[in-house]
């Protein structure tokens, strides 16, 4: 069903599911799930109590739907809906998070999974029997948010994480990735590249909130995908000389947090002599980090992110030599260090073009933030769809999905769906 420029919006509910659950109504049910009183938004990383909870909350829902659920060695959940022949193979598969960043928004992920659930009631409810299988795949620590690497799960599906770096990554605490997952039920010991699931896969669509305002200025309330920028995170350490705040006369200081400041700002001058580029920094540590205290080091960290990967590079590197000299003049030196790195991704022509002949009202965008599909890109044939959102904002509080639209997006991707699994009504 596709939607015309002209035609007015499709009903909040579409008729042939009148009465069954909606993404309204689904992401209702998760919208006390963690909350974050002090930031707003939600705060939900992954292995956190709220992750679990949002995780035992769409087995259940998976598992009422009649899919097979299962978690795999690197925490990904699947929900399979099977032919009749039982067959895994060439499968189309949909899906997306559960975690979220510090104080982020409602639909960044959830909106997703909610959305495919949606979808296959939609193909239910059309008596419709696909001729592929179908799986949904939740992947955790899609944000980063915890271990600093976006995307973590996929990235160990496909083995571009080395298993032994994922176990000894820290979180802000200090706790290692293998000792979490092993309190929360996951054996560590096996996780890593898995190209048995991924060979029964034949291609992925994940539907995404829009994170900017393409659809606003379009007027549109869901688009197809075509690309993601390249995009990384830097570590940078600016060691200096910690001492006493009250003792320690400002002529005798080598403060890393006056070189750090200097370098924030620097790096936004940086980035705005390359076109298109986007470099921020979003989270500074300083050690031992009290209020009486010099620092000795501040740890901060960067986001670098161009449509050229040779643009990026030169952008990095400008803002490592310029770190260089800017802690020199306050006594201090920098050390950057790559985290990840994820070169700009072109969704599959193929299946791009398929999804615009299944939805020919849905108009092309581009995407500025990283996705799992971004990841599974270099495997199978990949591609996005993204839903309206009316305030232009992610990341915040602010994010929004109208409940039309999102009822709309999970209208488009069961299309999407029903076209690429090539499976027919049946009668009765």
């Amino acid at each position: 069903m596709s939607l015309p420029q002209t035609a007015p919006a499709p009903p909040a509910v579409p008729a042939e599911t009148a009465g069954a659950p909606t993404v309204a109504g689904l992401l209702k049910e998760i919208s006390d799930v963690g909350r974050d009183r002090t930031r707003g938004g939600y705060s939900r990383p992954v292995f956190s109590t709220a992750e679990t909870d949002l995780r035992i909350w769409f087995i259940e829902r998976a598992t009422r739907r009649g899919l097979d659920v299962h978690t795999d060695a690197n925490g990904i959940i699947w929900a399979w809906w099977d032919t009749a022949a039982g067959v895994r193979k060439d499968a189309v598969a949909t899906g997306s998070h559960l975690d979220s960043v510090p104080g982020g928004g409602e639909y960044d992920g959830p909106l997703g999974v909610a959305s495919a659930l949606v979808a296959v009631d939609l193909l239910k409810a059309r008596n419709f029997r696909p001729r592929r299988p179908l799986a949904i795949a939740v992947f955790p620590e899609e944000e980063g948010s915890r271990f600093g690497i976006a995307c973590l799960g996929s990235r160990l599906l496909t083995g571009e994480l080395d298993p032994n770096k994922a176990r000894n990554l820290r979180d802000p605490d200090g706790n290692t990735y293998a000792d979490v997952a092993a309190a929360n039920g996951q054996d560590p010991r096996f996780i890593g590249a898995d190209y048995k699931a991924l060979q029964q896969l034949g291609l992925f669509v994940e539907l995404h909130v829009e994170q900017g305002r393409g659809l606003i200025d379009l007027d549109q309330p869901v688009a197809v995908g075509s690309s993601i920028l390249g995009h990384g995170r830097w570590k940078l350490a600016i060691s200096g000389e910690g001492n006493h705040a009250g003792t320690t006369l400002m002529q005798d200081r080598r403060d890393p947090m006056i070189a750090a400041a200097k370098v924030v700002v620097g790096i936004r001058e940086t980035a705005r002599k390359y076109r298109d580029a986007r470099a921020t920094v979003g989270r500074l540590q300083p050690v031992p980090g009290g209020t009486n205290v010099i620092a000795s080091r501040v740890d901060l960290w960067i986001d670098v992110r161009h449509p050229e990967d040779s643009v990026t590079a030169a952008l990095v590197e400008a803002i490592g030599l310029n770190a260089q000299v800017l802690a020199a003049e306050e006594g201090c030196s920098a050390a950057l260090t790559r985290e990840s790195l994820s070169p700009t991704v072109q969704f599959d022509d193929g299946l791009r073009d398929r999804l615009q002949q299944l939805l020919p009202a849905a108009p092309v965008l581009a995407t500025g933030a990283g996705h799992d599909a971004g990841v599974l890109a270099a495997h199978l044939p990949t591609a996005m769809l993204f839903v309206r959102n009316p305030t232009g904002i992610s990341h915040s509080p602010d994010e929004l999905v109208e409940d039309r639209d999102a009822e709309a997006g999970a209208l488009a991707l069961a299309d999407s769906l029903a076209g690429l699994l090539g499976g027919a009504r049946t009668v009765g």
